[in-house]
């Protein structure tokens, strides 16, 4: 892996809300990882765009913007990074359960599971409405159909989602979660796959539609015409979080929750499942890298690749680092604290 990524030119970015951490990997060199672990406060969805790394927790949308300026001088280490998350914004919007969320046309949308909807966002309200399925009669908080994943297509219009279900009662999905899952098409709102075991993450890329089906570890290819699917690998693990670059997928693996008798049922769960990265090599379908969490990591949500960052960094809100710096369109600065009189004076 440290050799793939070093070739690619890149990092990964993960989000684990089990363990409460945005996780960033970066080569030290063709032999050696480094993980740089953050704390947010149950981090779901990842976008990234132009620069900025929006990631969703609990109750918080939180945009960082990437500052390599910052990120030479950062104080606690520096001539280290070469690209720093400085958060920007925080949207406060309550408890959604967002799920994925991506930059579009339309702004930043979240999959607003908790709602059933597709959401965007601004100052005024917690969300706003963009799209719901056609059998959501209204919006409540009760997660309906457990909307999950978001496909944008080239032109930045949001093209693809799944679901688990397409009831219109409060989680009637888990009544049969593991054979009801669906694709809709948003701009028709209709259903073009039914019965998917547990679909996640959708995505285009330039070769058609890919969808992860996490109930049978498979990563496969979707014909959108009749709503077929190819099967082009299949990982020992319940899959759930995927980005690309060039020939490479890069695809998070989860462990099942041992408390869940549904997951049990699973066809993934016949296998000895893990939690982690794999890296397939398209071409072949063969994987051809991984990351396996040995302890304390047992579940993944989403994954993000970092192109042209080989060494990045984020920062969160719990220390408060973020606020120790100044950005203007020529220069940065960080703020640090003067000995004698315990204030602060900014430096470049």
């Amino acid at each position: 892996m440290p050799e793939l990524l070093l070739g690619l030119k890149c990092s990964v970015a993960i989000s684990t809300y089990q363990t409460g951490k945005v996780v960033l990997f970066s080569a030290k060199d063709e032999n050696q990882l480094i993980q740089l672990p953050r704390n947010f406060d149950k981090p779901m969805g990842l976008a990234l765009e132009n620069g900025k790394l929006a990631i969703a927790t609990r109750d918080e949308l939180i945009i960082t913007t990437n500052a390599p300026g910052m990120a030479r001088n950062y104080p606690a280490n520096p001539n280290t990074y070469d690209s720093l998350f400085i958060p920007r914004v925080t949207y406060h919007t309550g408890t959604l359960d967002l799920h994925d969320i991506t930059y579009s046309n339309k702004g930043l949308v979240g999959v607003n599971t908790l709602f059933s909807c597709l959401s965007t966002f601004d100052s005024d309200f917690s969300f706003k409405n963009f799209w719901k399925p056609h059998f959501i009669t209204e919006l409540k908080p009760e997660d309906r159909c457990h909307l999950n994943g978001l496909a944008i297509d080239k032109e930045g219009n949001p093209k693809y989602v799944t679901a688990l279900g397409h009831g219109d009662q409060g989680r009637e999905w888990k009544d049969k979660m593991l054979e009801g899952g669906i694709l809709m098409d948003v701009e028709s709102n209709s259903i073009i796959g039914d019965k998917l075991p547990v679909p996640h993450s959708p995505r285009i890329y330039n070769d058609g539609l890919w969808m992860l089906l996490s109930a049978t570890g498979e990563v496969v290819k979707v014909n959108v015409a009749d709503g077929k699917y190819d099967v082009v690998t299949k990982l020992n693990g319940f899959v759930r979080g995927m980005d690309r670059i060039g020939d490479y997928l890069f695809v998070a693996t989860s462990k099942l929750r041992p408390n869940s008798s549904l997951f049990k049922e699973a066809p993934v769960a016949k296998n000895s499942v893990v939690c982690g990265i794999s890296v397939i090599y398209i071409p072949t379908g063969q994987p051809c890298g991984h990351i396996l969490y040995q302890t304390s990591v047992e579940e993944l949500f989403d994954l993000k690749i970092l192109p042209g960052m080989m060494r990045p960094n984020v920062l969160n809100h719990a220390k408060q680092m973020h606020k120790s710096s100044v950005i203007t369109e020529q220069e940065v600065f960080w703020a640090q604290p003067e000995k004698e009189e315990n204030k602060e004076s900014v430096t470049s």
